[in-house]
């Protein structure tokens, strides 16, 4: 199965065309991120066939120039956020190494395998969680019942406690489930995200299930 096909099925359902109705006005009204034709980059540069691990994040970033469709990842002219430089550090602590390029597109990440997955698609400018509408809870329930069906061997990255909540949705005993605090200073400075191994492990498992590792460091 292929993503193509997966939102051919999903797209006739009535909840999806009540969240089409509500981008086309949301679009049309307001300031909206990502540009819509960047909706789905997450899906493009990740087919389904090549997913080895999926990151969730919330909603895309708020404001001007941030948001790329893709979870935590921004243009590498725009400053890297704060959970995304914590996300460098741990890998850079993990594999004893220092990452130069700490520009903040993870598209290095997303063609290698790695699903960069907001729970809900777009935002309002300037309104975090503007668009947190069933409509995408609908959605993103598809999409892990499509996810959690593959038998190839896939690892979920759930972190913080909305991540974790996604956690009854995947069963497959194919995959696996690793889970830490959220990445944000807040979180990974009360503990539970430095020294956490969560890329160690991710590729241990890929490896011994004879999937090529992710490459982390840029």
């Amino acid at each position: 199965m292929t993503w193509e096909e997966v939102f051919r099925e999903i797209k006739t359902k009535d909840y999806a065309l009540k969240l089409s109705s509500f981008l086309d006005e949301e679009y049309q009204k307001h300031t909206i991120y990502p540009e819509r034709k960047n909706m789905f980059n997450a899906f493009k540069l990740t087919p389904l066939e090549n997913v080895k691990v999926v990151i969730f994040g919330q909603d895309p970033y708020h404001e001007p120039g941030q948001a790329m469709g893709l979870a935590f990842s921004v243009p590498d002219n725009i400053k890297t956020p704060p959970s995304l430089i914590n996300i460098y550090k741990e890998i850079e602590i993990e594999y004893n190494t220092v990452i130069f390029n700490k520009g903040g597109d993870l598209t290095y990440l997303a063609k290698q395998g790695v699903l960069l997955l907001n729970t809900i698609l777009t935002v309002r400018e300037h309104l975090p969680m503007s668009h947190n509408i069933k409509e995408y809870n609908l959605f993103m329930q598809d999409i892990l019942d499509v996810l959690n069906k593959v038998d190839q061997p896939i690892v979920f990255l759930l972190w913080g406690g909305a991540a974790k909540g996604l956690e009854k949705y995947l069963t497959n005993k194919n995959h696996l489930i690793l889970k830490a605090t959220h990445p944000s200073p807040l979180g990974a400075n009360q503990g539970g995200w430095f020294n956490s191994n969560i890329f160690l492990k991710t590729n241990e498992f890929l490896e011994k299930n004879g999937v090529k590792p992710i490459n982390w460091v840029k």
